[in-house]
């Protein structure tokens, strides 16, 4: 099971929903950058369920690094963070065990695994694990943002409702990293959280879209064809559960457009080459702009929901209701923010790292 991302900077994920813990093993990082361990939590509590709009289960994240740290700084080996589950209730999952749950990787990886998955709660297949992937980005998106890289996310949509594109960007944007519900309209957020109650009192549940905006990045970054800036972003956000689709710039609505129309009209300003216009997402062939790079992402409707679905007996063979018990979220796409911030981190760590080598993250 490949569970590496990552050319110069690596990421190696592990554990499961209800095993002892999970983490991330961070290779490749240039030795010096600063590790906050603050700034870590906050960035693990943007993730946290919150409300009636998340999960009861309510993990305290307190994590441990365990190497690669010295003195608050990155040695430059290998960083390897814990983050222990203390708040699993496996109990929930066992009238259910062998019954796939629809939407999920239940049964897919009780086909790859032969039946010696973990299979509680997901197992490694869980959106729990994904709290490694925010602790390990977080070092890294610190670093960035000491070189001028920032990185922003909103809730473009969620139940089909829309909250104000990014549009011109500033360097504002990343302050939504601060709040817990990233929206930028006040009133679109209340009809988006009524939204995901409305859903969750019929058992049910609704999924979104995410707008990350990366701000500062240098052009000239990008390996065409196979390690384009797309492509490393794409590999990265679909290995983040829930991730249905991925788009950059205009996306799909480029197609409904002539060229005159799609392209973005070269200029100078203050000296520098930009476009007038940014339809291309920050990437043009492959390599950065210099643009802010905009992309977003389609979460689905959390698969765990508390209706009567179809299912079959993985033992008997035979057709059987599901009806779940337990602890789910009714929308993850607030939570999962925090997780694409993380992933732009390390991707933006390994293109940077690959053009202008290890240390240059850390170099003043």
């Amino acid at each position: 099971m490949k569970n590496t991302f990552g050319s110069s900077v690596t990421a190696t994920i592990f554990g499961e929903s209800h095993g002892p813990g999970l983490g991330i093993i961070l290779d490749g990082i240039a030795p010096g950058l600063e590790v906050d361990e603050n700034y870590i939590r906050s960035r693990l509590s943007l993730r946290r369920p919150t409300g009636a709009v998340s999960t009861s289960r309510r993990e305290p994240d307190r994590f441990q690094i365990i190497s690669g740290v010295w003195n608050g700084k990155t040695t430059g080996t290998p960083l390897c963070i814990m983050i222990p589950n203390e708040c699993a209730r496996s109990g929930d999952y066992e009238k259910t065990i062998r019954l796939p749950r629809p939407g999920h990787a239940d049964y897919t990886g009780h086909v790859k695994y032969h039946g010696f998955e973990n299979p509680y709660g997901g197992g490694h297949f869980s959106g729990r694990v994904t709290a490694a992937l925010v602790a390990g980005g977080a070092i890294l998106m610190s670093a960035l943002e000491k070189k001028g890289i920032q990185i922003g996310t909103h809730a473009a949509r969620v139940a089909g409702i829309d909250d104000i594109p990014f549009g011109d960007l500033d360097k504002d944007v990343p302050a939504l990293n601060s709040k817990v519900f990233p929206i930028l309209d006040d009133e679109a957020c209340k009809k988006m959280k009524a939204a995901i109650l409305e859903a969750a009192a019929d058992g049910d549940s609704v999924g979104g879209i995410l707008e990350t905006a990366v701000i500062g990045m240098p052009a000239g970054v990008g390996e065409p064809w196979f390690d384009s800036v797309e492509g490393v972003f794409a590999h990265a956000l679909y290995s983040i559960p829930a991730v249905k689709g991925v788009e950059f710039g205009g996306g799909f609505g480029l197609a409904e457009l002539r060229g005159s129309q799609a392209n973005d009209p070269f200029t100078v300003e203050n000296g520098k080459i930009v476009t007038k216009t940014n339809r291309c997402g920050g990437i043009l062939g492959g390599i950065t702009t210099g643009m802010p790079i905009v992309f977003r992402t389609a979460i689905k409707p959390t698969p765990s929901i508390f209706r009567e679905q179809e299912s079959v007996d993985l033992v008997t063979g035979e057709p059987m209701p599901l009806k779940l018990c337990g602890r789910h979220d009714p929308a993850i796409v607030h939570r999962a923010r925090a997780v694409v911030d993380g992933v732009t981190a390390i991707v933006l760590a390994d293109l940077l790292a690959t053009r202008y080598g290890t240390d240059w993250i850390a170099q003043k």
